[in-house]
């Protein structure tokens, strides 16, 4: 994929998407000090490029019963590409697996995983998780307290 070249409006632009993408054209132009048919072509443009993948709402966890946030760490036992490949369809379509990385280093993957409450989390772990045939080894790490959780990418 190639690095999309964005000039300081874009990036102002992109920065007031990343707080507030219902706000309209108009008021984003307002904001970045431009007129709105510029600005309106510039989004476009961004969406058009994927530089802008989608525009969703963010829900707070807690106001919907979802309050655990577990960090998983998990290694296969075997790490062939068809393994990855099936473990990696695996999570991608579990509700629960929010994210999902490959890792270098020690563990294979890092998974963070929401869930009601500490039951979920472990209906999920005998039932998804050690289920799985490919899982060799899973350790859980649970969040206490959220400092800091951003969908805001640095741009500057």
């Amino acid at each position: 994929m190639l690095v999309t070249e964005l000039d300081q409006q874009d990036k102002r632009i992109l920065n007031v998407l990343q707080q507030d993408a219902s706000l309209t054209s108009s008021e984003i132009a307002d904001r970045v000090n431009m007129s709105q048919s510029p600005c309106w072509r510039r989004i476009k443009r961004l969406q058009d490029l994927g530089v802008i993948k989608r525009q969703v709402a963010i829900l707070n966890r807690e106001s919907v019963g979802v309050d655990i946030v577990v960090f998983a760490t998990v290694n296969l036992a075997a790490q062939s590409n068809l393994d990855l490949n099936a473990f990696e369809e695996a999570m991608s379509t579990e509700p629960l697996v929010v994210e999902c990385y490959t890792m270098a280093g020690t563990w294979d993957y890092m998974l963070k995983i929401i869930t009601k409450d500490i039951k979920s989390y472990e209906h999920f772990i005998r039932h998804t998780l050690t289920a799985n045939k490919l899982v060799r080894e899973i350790h859980s790490h649970i969040a206490v307290t959220e400092i800091k959780n951003s969908t805001a990418l640095p741009l500057d």
